[in-house]
């Protein structure tokens, strides 16, 4: 079995080595086997778990779900409903963090486009931010 030094796990997976390091601290990842020269060494299996923490990170899991994902895919004759449970909270975060960000757009359409003066001591934008209760919601 071809092992991978941490550099190659970096480079294949895309994922940092101080982040590598971080996950192995963290428990995500078992600590690397050590070569004679004190190398850190990765097998294809803790390849495929750095690729699996990678792209729960991209989906903006937090590391406790990562965590309780991977204990999960442990025992894959179980049902699969906490699974489904992590997902759909985190579908549900992005649905609130989306509609806060369409609140945010909104708002800053309309602070950019009411400014019709010519010098900062007349411009809109800057009264808005100095002044709350200039916003039309709460964002």
């Amino acid at each position: 079995m071809a092992m991978l030094t941490i550099g190659d796990l970096s480079r294949k997976t895309g994922v940092k080595i101080p982040t590598i390091r971080y996950y192995e601290q963290m428990g995500l990842m078992d600590p690397a086997e050590r070569s004679e020269g004190n190398q850190r060494r990765y097998t294809s299996q803790e390849r495929e778990r750095l690729s699996f923490i990678r792209h729960g990170r991209e989906l903006g899991l937090t590391i406790e779900s990562i965590r309780e994902l991977i204990k999960l895919s442990a025992h894959p004759e179980r049902p699969c409903e906490q699974a489904d449970r992590i997902a759909a909270e985190q579908l549900q975060g992005v649905r609130e963090k989306i509609e806060k960000l369409r609140r945010l757009e909104k708002e800053l359409e309309r602070i950019a486009t009411g400014c019709g003066g010519d010098q900062i001591k007349d411009c809109y934008v800057i009264r808005a931010l100095a002044r709350h209760e200039m916003c039309e919601s709460e964002h």
